[in-house]
């Protein structure tokens, strides 16, 4: 068999599997008109004209690209200038810029750990965070979710000379909150270092907007702390913000960091206008929490199967995939986008609908929401009796 053969076979056979499964996945063009419930854009800072602006200006006066990595050519004053204020933000002497945020994880990970490293994950954390400790090369045991005793258990057993603990910040795809005050007793107790993924805390939780970590935790604490640009502060990239010699330790040995080119100059000049206003206007994150609370409210009435979250990720637990699968589409022939999230994603059957909340929204918007939700259930509720008397 010729060797394009086998690669054809090869790729036609995980097409064949995943679609057998139901579980291939389709990209689809936002439809025109369509309210967004499925993006991360918590604070509406993405549309803001003043963040628009500062982009478009920040590309006449820097160019379109930075045209080299950091360590080229490539870093340029508004990079400085935008890892200077995240630093200041989150209370840490440094901060470093990532393109994204998938790449701050691997990058730090794989700059951290090696094989006398042991890494010990919470069991829903993110796939990029796995896929750093993989690429590491690091031993790594998942803990149960927010279950700081049975971290203590593992690390107790660990003989590693490094630990690093690595958990989210928000959960992804539960929005839930980490335990920084448990994993931080735990992490100290055991000399481990605590590295916390705020990619969906920095803007919204936190007294000034830094997230669930912040100035409210040093950095002797909380050593390393990821935060991504393209969520609540509506652009693109990540960073990672710590002390002076973390910082310079990923900067050097940091692969995905050394051999990538900048963040397009832009990016950073809308960034810190964005972070201007995340500071300076606490008005958005108090809209949020006010549409946050108005949905859950009004969700609970209807006896939506919600989660216990109070962050704008708003899981509905459906269970099925096909029922997650038919209830998202009703949504979307309605003009609603709301992510319709299963295996392997989620753990079989706790397939469920990413509703996201933003700033933006209006109370108008959430209530053709919970309308549309309200459709799905009829629908359902007329097929079950269908089902019933056929």
């Amino acid at each position: 068999m010729p060797v394009s053969d086998a690669w054809h076979h090869r790729l036609a056979d995980a097409r064949s599997s995943r679609q057998q499964a139901n579980r291939w996945r389709s990209r689809r063009v936002m439809a025109t008109g369509a309210l967004d419930f499925a993006g991360n854009d918590y604070l509406g800072l993405a549309q803001d004209p003043r963040v628009c602006d500062a982009q478009a200006e920040g590309a006449r006066r820097y160019g379109a690209g930075a045209g080299a990595s950091h360590l080229v050519s490539g870093h340029l004053q508004v990079h400085d200038a935008l890892e200077d204020a995240l630093a200041s933000w989150t209370g840490r002497e440094r901060a470093l810029l990532f393109s994204t945020g998938y790449m701050a994880n691997l990058g730090v990970l794989q700059a951290l750990a090696d094989t006398d490293t042991a890494i010990f994950q919470d069991r829903l954390n993110h796939a990029s965070l796995l896929d750093g400790a993989t690429l590491s090369g690091a031993r790594s045991r998942r803990f149960h979710h927010r279950d700081a005793n049975d971290l203590n258990r593992l690390l107790a057993r660990s003989e590693c000379p490094h630990k690093l603990v690595v958990s989210d910040g928000v959960f992804s795809m539960d929005g839930d909150v980490a335990d920084i005050v448990a994993l931080t007793r735990v992490s100290q107790q055991h000399r481990a270092w605590l590295m916390i993924d705020d990619a969906h805390g920095v803007g919204v939780l936190g007294h000034n907007g830094s997230g669930c970590v912040g100035a409210s935790w040093s950095s002797a604490e909380v050593p390393v702390l990821v935060g991504t640009l393209g969520k609540a502060l509506g652009t693109a990239g990540a960073f990672v913000a710590g002390d002076a010699a973390l910082i310079e330790h990923i900067t050097q040995f940091a692969r995905s960091y050394v051999y990538t080119t900048a963040q397009p100059p832009s990016i950073a000049a809308a960034t810190l206008r964005a972070l201007e206003i995340v500071q300076g206007e606490p008005e958005h994150r108090d809209h949020l929490n006010a549409n946050i609370a108005y949905f859950r409210r009004e969700a609970l009435q209807l006896w939506l199967p919600l989660s216990a979250s109070t962050t704008p990720i708003q899981p509905l637990l459906l269970g099925s995939e096909a029922r997650t699968l038919g209830w998202s589409a009703t949504l979307a022939e309605h003009g609603l986008e709301v992510g319709a999230i299963r295996p392997p994603t989620v753990a079989n059957g706790e397939a469920r609908l990413r509703i996201t909340l933003s700033a933006r929204h209006t109370r108008s918007d959430i209530d053709r929401l919970l309308d549309g939700l309200k459709v799905c259930q009829r629908e359902e509720a007329r097929c079950h009796a269908h089902l019933h008397n056929a």
